[in-house]
């Protein structure tokens, strides 16, 4: 049985076999040059011609075997060039030249072939650390089995410095992993438990145990080894660049050539013109930048499949973006807890998620690790019985609970006609609800929501900072909610309730006005990820249909890393053309003055080496270029994790603040003034001494790293609005008296309050994308 982990180095063997080739073809090509140098001057002219032609031949022989299968393909290359150049010289009983021409011809594909090595040592990275076995407990021990015996369900040990073999659940309290090789992310994360782990990352930190949740060929590291398969096995189309070029610069230096022979009837001219366009930048330098930049790529978690992935996505102008999976989490999240006047609401959520804990549905497991989020205590249920995809019920504490959609709660309970208003509101703006009901009462209801991805925006910014002209959102959800998502993120244009096919006719007739990039993670997406220009998948695990459609993976499953290969595609090409056009412009001025009789063919080629070395060596200036990054300073992981847990505990004050604002209408007498009350206190006591603390202490740190006289000028701003509401709101309360309140005064609470929570959700998003953007790669 095949387990994922199988051998996938045959295009890695061979190039580490080509390199070994060329290499022994260098070597020879250089002793002989220099052995008959010496026996030269050592008077041998014999010995020095009879080495001089052994190097010469030792080039020629695979040169006309690699020239003679380009034309069997009707693929005629600047290899032609060489081929002409070296056979002609020893024709001439050109010796010498013919062995200079070799050996520069040998070094430069020596070269070319090194940086490929290079470049696919990193691809291979991800193969080398492959695990062999796993520790799965049994009978009270740990056994060690083959990979291919692991079943969902399992529970394994991961020792320190283990790879973990499969996809699964962490069971442990934490766990630090080392995911380098999947991420790019160069410093450990920690998984709390129940998080989800992936497989191919390191352990490195105390051994932990977990729960494997797939088969190995279904893991994560799995599908991450066949892309890296088909990236090895694939040719970079930079190279077809260079061909095409050569499309018109072969002719011309034949062209040229014969016209100095038959002008000046020497056919040294002749020579001379070819030795100094041979093997020139477009053989060497265009491949180099493409294969040290898929290199670059990978170090960033990037995963090109070939050059032509790469010199297409330099070149696209239009980006079409899924919206669920891509642009958003593709997760429910827990945004709001509504509830009656006497719910409370982690009380709420606790009883919601003791329930939730025997339920596979996907948005059970949000509810439940919302709970755990706010370390809530779970009970376990009794008498549990469900319906599938509509609800669930059981007994808590000798209470029957019933959690679910409102047709399952409803069949037990009454709702509210304000719940069923907020219910319906809801849901056109893209959120799920899930009500709760106990002893046959309505006991409030809780909302989730698919949530942007924090670095989206930033994202969406950094393509059109690089030169993306057009961003479309194409999605199968609904109108109003993709409109919502997009007027947010700011995208062009929104294309709605697409099905697969759709999806793939838009792709279709949009290539018909320029290079197209399709961003997708799900089954649906991969029709259009392989009609684009360039399909790009998020992240290697989950929908393998989409990532084997895809010609790019973001492995690190972070939308930025997309602007990075942008980047990286970009300057590629630009110092790949840079190179073409510096050399080209050089061995056409060397072309002119050989076909004058100035130059002749031995120190032309001397000077065409020279002309290769530099323009190769700009090429691998691919390899030099940088991460996107507005600072070069980072945070430390500790204190990005502290801000981030900090927001974490504010978000039960901002939903019960979102709760009271939305239900003000509905509540009368002390009902209403305990509840606004509430708020303004736990505004009071949590918010404001966040905030304040942000000001004099986590902001000074901040503008310190991002550089500038205030970088954090408005976020500043935004904490004295907050100030001037909280002032408003405790004024406010301050004149209420029960049981009377004026319809003035409600509404002006109500407006206060939705002010206050809209500007701390804003706020507080604002802040995240700026860690994100601060936290260690």
């Amino acid at each position: 049985m095949r387990t994922g982990f199988a051998p996938a180095c045959h295009a890695g063997l061979a190039v580490f076999d080509r390199w070994r080739v060329d290499l022994g073809v260098f070597v020879i090509c250089g002793g002989g040059l220099v052995l008959g140098a010496l026996t030269w001057l050592l008077g041998e002219r014999a010995v020095a011609t009879a080495a001089w032609i052994l190097a010469a031949i030792a080039a020629l022989l695979p040169l006309a075997w690699q020239v003679l299968g380009a034309l069997r393909r009707r693929e005629a290359g600047v290899d032609v060039l060489a081929l002409v150049a070296i056979g002609g010289a020893l024709l001439l009983h050109e010796h010498l030249t013919a062995a200079v021409i070799a050996l520069m011809f040998a070094g430069g594909t020596l070269l070319e072939s090194h940086a490929e090595r290079r470049a696919r040592r990193e691809l291979s990275a991800l193969l080398a650390h492959a695990p062999r076995s796993a520790q799965r407990y049994e009978g009270g021990g740990l056994v060690d089995i083959p990979l291919e015996a692991i079943a969902p369900g399992d529970r394994l040990v991961v020792r320190h410095g283990e790879v973990l073999a499969v996809d699964g659940t962490l069971t442990a309290e934490r766990a630090v992993l080392d995911e380098s090789t999947l991420t790019g992310e160069s410093l450990p994360v920690t998984w709390l438990r129940g998080d989800r782990l992936r497989s191919g990352a390191i352990n490195a930190g105390d051994a932990f145990d977990m729960v494997a949740t797939a088969v190995v060929a279904d893991s994560t590291f799995a599908a991450v080894v066949r892309l890296v398969e088909a990236a090895q096995q694939s040719r970079a189309p930079a190279v077809r660049l260079a061909d095409r070029y050569a499309l018109w610069f072969v002719p011309l230096a034949l062209l040229l050539a014969a016209l100095a022979w038959l002008v000046s009837g020497d056919p040294l001219r002749a020579l001379a013109v070819l030795v100094v366009a041979t093997p020139c930048p477009l053989l060497l330098a265009v491949p180099i930048a493409v294969v040290a930049g898929i290199s670059r790529c990978a170090r960033r978690g990037i995963l090109v499949k070939d050059g032509a992935a790469l010199e297409g996505l330099a070149a696209s102008q239009t980006l079409f973006f899924d919206k669920t999976g891509t642009l958003t989490g593709g997760q429910a999240r827990l945004i709001g807890i509504e509830g009656v006047a006497t719910a409370d609401a982690d009380h709420l959520l606790a009883l919601a998620a003791s329930l939730e804990q025997l339920s596979s549905h996907v948005i059970a497991t949000a509810v439940v690790g919302a709970a755990r989020q706010r370390q809530l205590a779970l009970q376990v249920p009794r008498e549990v019985s469900e319906s599938a995809g509509a609800g669930i019920s059981g007994r808590i504490d000798g209470a029957r609970v019933s959690v679910g959609s409102l047709d399952y709660v409803s069949r037990v309970a009454s709702v509210p006609l304000p719940m069923r208003a907020l219910l319906e509101r809801s849901l056109n703006e893209g959120a799920s609800a899930v009500l709760v009901a106990v002893d046959g009462q309505f006991a409030g209801m809780l909302l989730l929501a698919d949530q942007l991805r924090v670095e989206a925006p930033r994202a969406l910014r950094l393509l059109r900072r690089s030169g993306i002209g057009r961003i479309v959102m194409l999605t199968g959800d609904r109108r109003e909610v993709a409109e919502a998502i997009g007027a947010g993120l700011g995208v062009d244009e929104v294309l709605a309730e697409h099905t697969p096919a759709g999806k793939l006719a838009v792709i279709k007739a949009a290539r018909a006005n320029g290079r197209t990039v399709m961003v997708g993670d799900g089954i649906n997406d991969a029709p259009a990820l392989a009609a684009a220009d360039v399909g790009v998948a998020m992240g290697a695990r989950g929908a393998t249909a989409s990532a084997e459609a895809a010609d790019i993976v973001l492995i690190a499953d972070r939308l930025d890393r997309l602007a990075e290969a942008l980047r990286i595609a970009r300057d590629t090409r630009r110092i790949a053309l840079q190179s073409v056009f510096a050399g080209m412009g050089l061995s056409l001025l060397a072309m002119a003055v050989a076909a004058l009789g100035y130059l002749p063919p031995l120190y032309g080629a001397a000077l065409q080496e020279a002309i290769d070395v530099a323009v190769i060596l700009n090429a691998l200036r691919v390899l030099r270029i940088q991460p996107l990054r507005t600072s070069q300073y980072r945070l430390d992981p500790a204190q990005v994790e502290h801000l981030h847990a900090e927001h974490r505990e504010l978000e039960p004050v901002l939903d019960r603040l979102s709760a009271v604002a939305d239900r003000l209408p509905t509540l009368q007498g002390d009902a209403f003034v305990a509840a606004v009350r509430e708020v303004e206190a736990m505004l009071r006591e949590r918010v404001l001494p966040h905030e304040q603390a942000d000001d004099h202490e986590v902001y000074p740190q901040i503008a310190a790293l991002l550089g500038g006289d205030d970088p954090l000028a408005a976020m500043s701003r935004s904490h004295r609005e907050i100030f001037r509401l909280h002032r408003r709101l405790a004024g406010l309360v301050a004149g209420l008296s029960a049981p009377q309140v004026d319809a003035r005064a409600r509404q002006e609470l109500q407006r206060t309050l939705h002010a206050l929570d809209a500007i701390l959700r804003l706020h507080f998003l604002q802040e995240e994308e700026i860690y994100q953007n601060l936290a260690p790669d």
